[in-house]
């Protein structure tokens, strides 16, 4: 177990980003508007009884014949043309540098229910240890025609344990599910922060928090989502979504690096001060 390591979790859209990740290149491509689309998705979703993701892998790749060239590389192009929330693509550096200040080796991570080639095709992609989020099967032409990973509100908490675990192979469910000692695992749930903003973010914030990490909700404008997040106890914090310097975020993610800092700091002196004690036996 790494105690020296932080790890901030993060989902991608509306949390980093101002809208869906579809809605900024790949929907008006279609022809549609956002508003059309997602309920065209989430109709057919009800109708035939689907995970609403799969429902959303399945939409884009029906919607998108004949009308949007639909490819591995063509969903990377997207990510080109992502916005970001005030301060996202300066935060990173910032925070790891706070956290090399104080003695934490801060490592970010996406659990994303988007897809993983538009997140990939970002600016920020390079900032994060793993990307997980759905992922499509491709042909020989890198023409997407089946899900390989689709994460729902509660798959996501596998994820969380992938992290835990230091196990990033998503094929690898044997390991993931082997028991595995506490001091075994890379990083310690005590030493995560999940930062999220809404529905498919909530059993993954609670499992955080229930396990001794920190989860964080984030909102735009309307605090309605976070604060009943907060009323039912499922999450620590909430934020405006700003990750300038001077935010409250910002403020929030310092102290619990400060802590867990301290922490760190405390649990190393005791081990120093135990094996000590063992040299006059």
């Amino acid at each position: 177990m790494k105690r020296n390591i932080v790890a901030l979790i993060y989902d991608f859209d509306k949390t980093l980003t101002d809208k869906d990740m579809q809605d900024y290149g790949f929907i008006p491509s279609l022809g549609m508007t956002p508003e059309d689309f997602w309920r065209d998705c989430n109709n057919m979703a009800h109708e035939k009884k689907m995970d609403g993701i799969l429902a959303m892998m399945y939409f884009m790749i029906e919607r998108a014949r004949g009308k949007s060239v639909l490819t591995a590389d063509t969903l990377k192009e997207l990510g080109k043309d992502v916005n970001y929330y005030p301060g996202v693509t300066e935060w990173f550096d910032a925070v790891n540098e706070y956290g090399k200040s104080k003695g934490v080796v801060i490592e970010h991570y996406i659990i994303s229910s988007g897809l993983k080639k538009i997140i990939e095709g970002t600016e920020i992609a390079k900032n994060f240890c793993e990307i997980f989020a759905s992922e499509f099967v491709y042909d020989e032409y890198g023409v997407p025609y089946w899900p390989a990973v689709a994460l729902n509100y509660t798959s996501k908490i596998q994820f969380l344990y992938r992290i835990n675990k230091g196990i990033f192979d998503v094929s690898d469910d044997k390991n993931l599910n082997d028991s595995m000692e506490e001091r075994n695992r890379r990083i310690p749930f005590c030493n995560m922060i999940y930062i999220g903003d809404g529905l498919t973010d909530v059993p993954s914030m609670k499992v955080t928090k229930l396990n001794g990490g920190h989860s964080i909700g984030v909102y735009a404008d309307e605090q309605e989502n976070a604060r009943k997040m907060m009323k039912a106890g499922r999450i620590n914090f909430m934020a405006k979504a700003d990750y300038t310097k001077d935010s409250e975020l910002m403020r929030i993610v310092k102290r619990i690096v400060d802590m867990l800092a301290a922490e760190n700091d405390l649990m190393e002196l005791s081990l120093s001060q135990y094996d000590k004690s063992k040299e006059n036996y």
